[in-house]
């Protein structure tokens, strides 16, 4: 759970209460990956429907990611998304014991948009928070991931130049995506507002091995309407071992 550092706060920031957080549970791996709807996957990590704990402080991704932004993301928008996700989920009567929040995103369409927005809005942050890690560690993906990157983009300079522009040519808010299809292909693509790779309204579908947020709510402070920077600089702390967890799990 993130330290609140009072140092780290500023006055415009209203006091209150944050959001509840659940205790830290450990991510439940699905007892197979071969689970499809409509011809894209659910994916093998099961995420809960409440927000969980930070997992680091507000601070640590500095400098790329400043104190600041990451405290307003997660305590304001990301909780704002999880709160708004429970109202949906009681309105529409959805059984979470049943439905796993894969499988409610998988069939999306039969929902309301409040449903839509938030229930994409919670899942895509509840894994950005985990495919980021402090600058320093590595900064390439190894193994069975750099293979297939190699080998479905030709390099990895060329898979992040790629990726790069899905995140940079997105108008308006939303997200860029690497995901992997039904047969094994790695794909990068791009999401509007909280859409994501897992609904059955997506373009593109298939797992979301790894996402960025370009949403300005998670740049603008630091990085001002300058996008393209906040990219470039977000390499910095990608969690490859993380991402690559994801990818041979899929």
């Amino acid at each position: 759970m993130p330290t609140n550092n009072k140092q780290s706060r500023r006055s415009f920031i209203k006091t209150g209460a944050k959001a509840g957080l659940a205790a830290s549970v450990a991510i439940p791996v699905l007892s197979s990956f071969a689970k499809a709807t409509n011809h894209h996957f659910v994916s093998p990590f099961e995420t809960p429907y409440t927000q969980q704990p930070l997992p680091y402080d507000y601070k640590a991704l500095e400098p790329v990611i400043d104190t600041m932004t990451m405290e307003i993301h997660y305590s304001k928008h990301a909780a704002a998304y999880a709160k708004n996700l429970a109202e949906a989920v009681a309105a529409e009567k959805v059984d979470t014991q049943k439905t796993s929040l894969e499988n409610l995103l998988a069939g999306i369409s039969k929902y309301t948009p409040k449903m839509r927005n938030n229930a994409g809005g919670h899942y895509n942050h509840e894994l950005f928070w985990k495919i980021m890690t402090a600058p320093g560690a590595a900064a390439a993906p190894t193994g069975s991931l750099l293979k297939a990157i190699e080998k479905d983009f030709n390099s990895f300079d060329a898979f992040k130049t790629q990726f790069t522009d899905a995140g940079k040519s997105r108008f308006g808010s939303g997200w860029a995506w690497l995901v992997k299809n039904k047969d094994g292909k790695l794909n990068v693509t791009s999401t509007p507002n909280q859409d994501n790779p897992l609904m059955d309204i997506a373009e593109v579908k298939g797992f979301p091995v790894m996402g960025l947020d370009v949403w300005e709510h998670a740049y603008y402070l630091k990085y001002q309407n300058k996008r393209p920077d906040y990219i470039a600089a977000w390499w910095n702390v990608v969690n490859w071992d993380f991402i690559q967890k994801r990818f041979e799990g899929a």
